[in-house]
C-alpha cells in the first residue's frame, strides 16, 4: 500500500492582485497538498496586508533569495511583473524548488533556454500560467479533436479584443519591451492563442501585422496574425486592447463539426458549442456533449493538474518545450509582423535578433532613449 504524497511547502513571490485573487483561493482548494508558509515583496505594506489574509503563519520576507536561504519550500508561485519572472525562477530551480510563474514566463526565448537550463541543472521544472487549458471543457474539447470525434480541423479563429484605458498604462512597467517584454501579443492575447495551439497542435508558418494606434507605448496595441498549422488548419489570430466590446472567443471548424468557446477571462462547459455538420448523425453528436464534471478554467484547475505531475515525478503541463512553443509563436508573430515576410516554426534561434528580445532591435520598435 502506497503512502499519501507529503503536503508541499509552498512560498508566494509577489502579493499583489493576482496572488491574493488567483493564487491564494487556489491554494486554499488544496489544502489537503500544499500548505502556504512564506511571502515575498518588496513592499512591507503590501506584503503584511497579504500575511493579514493569508495568516500568520506564514512568514514574510523582502527578499527572494532570503525566503529560498531560509525556508526552502517544495513549489514557488511567482506573481510579479515579467521582468522580474527569469531571475526568480531560475532562483527557485536553483534551490531546489518547483515553480509555477504568471505569463510570460520571460521575455524571450533567450530568457526561456536559461530557465530550461537551470531545469536540467536543478532536476525541477518551471510551469507558466496558461489556465484556460485546464477547464473540463478545454480537456473535453482538446480529446475530441485529438481522437478525431470532429473530422479534420481546417479553419480555426482565435480573438482576444479587451480594452485597457491611459490609466492602465500608467503603470510604469506596462507597455515597455524591458519590462514587460511586449503588448496585448505577449500580455493578454497569449492565454486565448495558447489555448488554440494546445487544442490543434503544432504550427508551422505565420505571417502577421503590428501596429501602435492609439496608446503612447513602446510595444503594440493591436496586433494580428495568419497561421499555417503542421496538418493544414489555417487559422486567424487577433489580439487587441482597443476594442469596447470585450470578448475572448476560439472557435474551430472541423470536417464534422464547428466548435466554439466565448467567454472573456475564464470559461466553464456551457461557453463551449459544438454544432455538427448536415451529414452528421444525431446520435454521434450528442456524444460531443459537455462532460458531467464542470470544472471552471482557473489557477485551482492547473494547481491541481501541477501537483499531481510533482506526487508522480512527472514534468508538469505547461512546462518545457510544450510551453516553449507558445513563446516562440509570440517571437513569430512579431517578426513577421516587423519584417514584412513569413516566419517560420524553428526558424528563430542564437544569432536571430528576435531570440534575444520581441522586438528584434527592429528600428521602429526597439525601445529608444527617453530624454
Amino acid at each position: 500500500m502506497s503512502l499519501p504524497a507529503p503536503r508541499r511547502r509552498v512560498a508566494v513571490v509577489g502579493t499583489g492582485a493576482i496572488v491574493t485573487g488567483s493564487h491564494l483561493p487556489a491554494l486554499g482548494a488544496h489544502a489537503d497538498r500544499v500548505e502556504l508558509v512564506a511571502a515575498v515583496d518588496v513592499d512591507e505594506r503590501g506584503l503584511d496586508a497579504f500575511r493579514t489574509v493569508a495568516g500568520a503563519r506564514v512568514a514574510g520576507f523582502t527578499s527572494t533569495e532570503a525566503m529560498l536561504d531560509a525556508v526552502r519550500p517544495d513549489l514557488v508561485l511567482i506573481g510579479t511583473p515579467p521582468a522580474l519572472h527569469r531571475a526568480q525562477t531560475v532562483a527557485a530551480l536553483k534551490a531546489g524548488a518547483w515553480v509555477l510563474c504568471e505569463k510570460p514566463l520571460c521575455l524571450s526565448l533567450a530568457e526561456y533556454d536559461d530557465i530550461a537550463a537551470a531545469e536540467e541543472a536543478s532536476g525541477g521544472y518551471a510551469s507558466v500560467v496558461f489556465q484556460h487549458r485546464y477547464g473540463s471543457g478545454a480537456v473535453h474539447a482538446r480529446d475530441l479533436i485529438t481522437r478525431g470525434e470532429l473530422g479534420t480541423p481546417l479553419v480555426a479563429h482565435c480573438q482576444t479584443t479587451w480594452h485597457r484605458d491611459a490609466g492602465y498604462y500608467a503603470v510604469p512597467w506596462r507597455g515597455r519591451w524591458a519590462s514587460e517584454g511586449g503588448g496585448p501579443t505577449m500580455g493578454h492575447g497569449i492565454h486565448q492563442y495558447d489555448l488554440l495551439l494546445h487544442l490543434l497542435g503544432e504550427w508551422s508558418e505565420v505571417r502577421a501585422m503590428a501596429a501602435r494606434l492609439v496608446h503612447d507605448v513602446e510595444s503594440e496595441d493591436l496586433s494580428t496574425a495568419l497561421v499555417r498549422f503542421r496538418d493544414g488548419a489555417l487559422a486567424t489570430v487577433v489580439n487587441s486592447v482597443l476594442s469596447p466590446h470585450e470578448v475572448s472567443r476560439i472557435r474551430v471548424d472541423c470536417a464534422d463539426a464547428t466548435l466554439e468557446l466565448t467567454h472573456l477571462y475564464g470559461h466553464d462547459n456551457d461557453d463551449w458549442v459544438y454544432t455538427p455538420a448536415p451529414h452528421v448523425d444525431p446520435g454521434r453528436a450528442a456524444a460531443w456533449r459537455a462532460p458531467a464534471a464542470d470544472v471552471p478554467s482557473s489557477h485551482t484547475a492547473q494547481l491541481g493538474a501541477l501537483l499531481d505531475a510533482f506526487d508522480h515525478g512527472e514534468r508538469p503541463p505547461g512546462s518545457g518545450p510544450d510551453a516553449r512553443a507558445t513563446l516562440e509563436f509570440a517571437a513569430a508573430l512579431y517578426k513577421a509582423a516587423f519584417t514584412g515576410r513569413p516566419v517560420r516554426a524553428g526558424e528563430i534561434g542564437p544569432g536571430d535578433p528576435y531570440y534575444a528580445a520581441m522586438h528584434g532591435d527592429h528600428p521602429d520598435w526597439a525601445p529608444k532613449e527617453r530624454v
